[in-house]
């Protein structure tokens, strides 16, 4: 792993940095909440996604040599799921002062996490490439998982920072209209994308 250990990292900052759904709805959150309200969003996609690589790393192999129609679901799952928050997202300003709009919470994204193909599929491509399943496994599966954990700290750390500090250009309604709008078409090229 270490003649790999750049190429990893390299890897892992470009899949963590880049627009996909747990970065869209973290800048949101701290858009439309501010950072504190966020904390939850940015937990859920850290504790989640550091327990997905766990657990593809144990068995992925096995589970989609086994089952290969596992993957096609948890795409099609994970696609409607952002479906409808995009949906959630651009119609926020319709609900009444009683239905107030909330926070994406923990328990959304940690479970996102499961039926995210972009983190599936980023996971397993990293397992694949920088993980020697015979000589060095548990070695190369704990440097794997720090990396990821940390660069999921970074990335969603930025992605807030960016939301938060967006929300101090937004001098009217439309503005704040037209960002949700954009998180919302930015989460269904996301879904297109998967099927591309």
């Amino acid at each position: 792993m270490s003649s790999q250990l750049i190429s990893l990292i390299l890897f892992s900052t470009v899949a963590s940095l880049t627009p996909g759904p747990n970065n869209i709805m973290t800048s949101y959150t701290a858009f439309n909440f501010g950072f504190q309200k966020t904390i939850p969003t940015m937990l859920g996609v850290i504790t989640g996604w550091t327990i997905l690589v766990v657990i593809l790393l144990i068995g992925s192999s096995i589970a989609f040599q086994k089952f290969e129609q596992l993957q096609v679901i948890i795409k099609i799952l994970g696609s409607i799921y952002l479906i409808y928050i995009a949906y959630k997202i651009s119609f926020i300003k319709l609900t009444s002062d009683k239905n107030s709009p909330k926070p994406v919470t923990f328990l959304n994204t940690f479970f996102f996490q499961f039926v995210n193909p972009k983190s599936i599929i980023i996971a397993l491509t990293a397992i694949s490439m920088f993980v020697d399943t015979k000589n060095n496994f548990y070695e190369d599966s704990m440097v794997l998982v720090l990396i990821f954990f940390i660069m999921a700290i970074g990335s969603q750390a930025a992605w807030c920072l960016m939301g938060k500090y967006l929300r101090k250009f937004a001098t009217s309604e439309q503005f704040i209209q037209n960002f949700n709008y954009t998180m919302s078409f930015l989460l269904i090229v996301c879904v297109i994308m998967f099927y591309v």
